[in-house]
């Protein structure tokens, strides 16, 4: 008893910190808070995607999200409202814990229902800045993680992790700015193998939704070609109770009259 209390004396008398978590234990509850609040969601999407010279291109969609019954099992399903050469397409994503995702598009304008490779995931989304990756999230074991430091962003207290991609990637390492209290993303920098700044990427605004910290407003800067997509999300809505049947490869051709 007298070894614990000088244990503890001798603790505050040298101002030790207190243990930091593991940085893949950090990565992991980053991802969980960020791709898996709730049992699952809904939301209205607008993205701008604004070009070197200014130019705009906007994009608007419902998206649904389910939370199945293993940990890291997902499934997704997105239906694009507008512009008018898009509306009718439609996304789904069947999110596993061990092993490539499996992704799937429908084309309406063709009425063909294409499968995206599992090696596009770190493709274009829609032409935009995100990747498929940025949309479904990742494992925390497609990269390898270590604690750099604690930082202040914003005046917000952030662990800062650097993670290296175990594989072919198109970036060599990524900077993350982790909120320590809500496990959100607050920024993001993308390297090239040479160092260089690729893709940035930022929690412009963060609300408390339904019990759970949410970005409603996110950025992702591409450095190379000067273009930028900037997503916000409306109406959003946790543990709706969503049917399994919405995130079946019929609804891509038939899509429910609920997000229509």
């Amino acid at each position: 008893m007298r070894l614990a209390c000088l244990v503890c004396l001798t603790g505050l008398l040298t101002g030790a910190a207190p243990a930091q978590p593991p940085a893949a234990e950090i990565e992991k509850r980053s991802l969980d808070s960020f791709y898996a609040a709730g049992r699952d969601m809904r939301v209205r999407v607008s993205m701008v995607l604004t070009n070197q010279q200014g130019g705009e291109r906007k994009r608007e969609l419902t998206m649904l999200r389910k939370n199945m019954g293993s940990v890291g099992d997902q499934r997704y399903y997105m239906y694009f409202h507008a512009p008018p050469d898009v509306r009718g397409t439609t996304f789904l994503i069947w999110k596993y814990p061990i092993k490539d995702d499996d992704r799937w598009i429908f084309i309406p304008a063709i009425k063909l229902v294409r499968r995206i490779a599992a090696s596009d995931r770190r493709s274009s989304f829609v032409g935009s800045d995100f990747t498929y990756e940025d949309v479904s999230g990742r494992d925390v074991t497609d990269e390898t993680h270590s604690l750099l430091r604690s930082e202040a962003l914003d005046g917000r207290p952030c662990y800062v992790l650097e993670s290296r991609p175990v594989g072919s990637a198109d970036y060599a390492r990524r900077t993350s700015w982790i909120d320590t209290e809500r496990w959100i993303p607050l920024k993001e920098e993308y390297f090239d193998s040479h160092g260089r700044s690729i893709r940035v990427y930022t929690a412009d605004r963060v609300e408390e939704i339904g019990g759970h910290w949410t970005v409603t407003h996110r950025t992702m800067r591409n450095l190379q070609t000067g273009q930028r997509t900037e997503v916000t999300f409306q109406d959003v809505s946790y543990d709706q109770g969503l049917p399994d049947n919405l995130f079946m490869e019929r609804a891509l051709r038939e899509p429910p009259a609920s997000v229509r």
